[in-house]
Parts: C-alpha cells; structure tokens; sequence
C-alpha cells in the first residue's frame, strides 16, 4: 500500500482543505484569546486594588462625612446666631449715634438762643447806657 497515494492522507494535508483552515483559525483564536488572557492579567489585578482602594475610601467617608456633616450644621447655626447678635449690635450703635446726633443738635439750638439773648442783653445794655448818658446831657 502506497501512503502517499491515499486519499485520506492527501487531503487531511491538503491547504486547500476547509478543515486545516478551520484547525488554524481555532488555533489562531486560541492563542489570540490567550494572549488577550495574559495581556489583562495585571489590568484586573489594579482593578481589584482600585476597587480595595475604594472600599476603604468609602468606608472611611461613611464613618467621617456624619460627623463632619454635624459640625458643618452646627457651625453655620453659630453664625446665623452671631449675624443676629452683630445686628443687634449695630443696631445698638445706630441709636446711639442717633442720640449724639439729637444731643448735638439740642447743644447747637440752645447756644444759638443763647447767642441771641446775648446779643440781645449786650444791645439792650448799650441802649441802656445811651439812654442814661443822653438823660444825664439834658439835665446838664
């Protein structure tokens, strides 16, 4: 018998054969999914740490952000309670300038009056005192 005349050999090593394509498109796959395989690798291992990385972050947040969220709340309460006792406090100051100021103006009024009653006493006086030199010329 002649093996290389047979038609089983023949064809199973032809490279026209649809099957030694198929063969060599698996094998092909194979070592392309393999490859994609070994290349991924240490892709999901940082994925893994990332994703540990991120737990921890998480987890440290969910015991933090509570307490953090509290102070912020309290802290901005402190401030509408010390907004409320500032403008309570310059409104204290308004009505003080505000009393100065009427307490000026009254100081102003009555130096003007008093201005004008010496003014006059002085006129008055010098009246005075030419009548009574005038009365003391016709007696002479």
């Amino acid at each position: 018998m002649n093996l290389t005349n047979s038609p089983t050999l023949s064809t199973a090593l032809s490279v026209a054969d649809p099957v030694f394509w198929l063969g060599c498109s698996l094998l092909l796959v194979a070592m392309s999914l393999t490859a994609v395989f070994v290349v991924s690798m240490p892709v999901v291992m940082e994925l893994a740490r990332a994703a540990r990385s991120a737990e921890k972050l998480l987890d440290t947040l969910n015991r933090e952000l509570p307490a953090t969220l509290e102070s912020i709340r309290l802290t901005g309460s402190d401030l509408g309670d010390l907004q409320k006792d500032v403008n309570r406090g310059v409104k204290s100051a308004v009505n003080v300038v505000e009393q100065v100021d009427r307490g000026f103006t009254a100081t102003k009024q009555q130096v003007d009056r008093a201005q004008m009653t010496t003014r006059g006493f002085i006129v008055g006086t010098k009246a005075a005192i030419q009548a009574f030199r005038d009365s003391g010329k016709q007696k002479k």
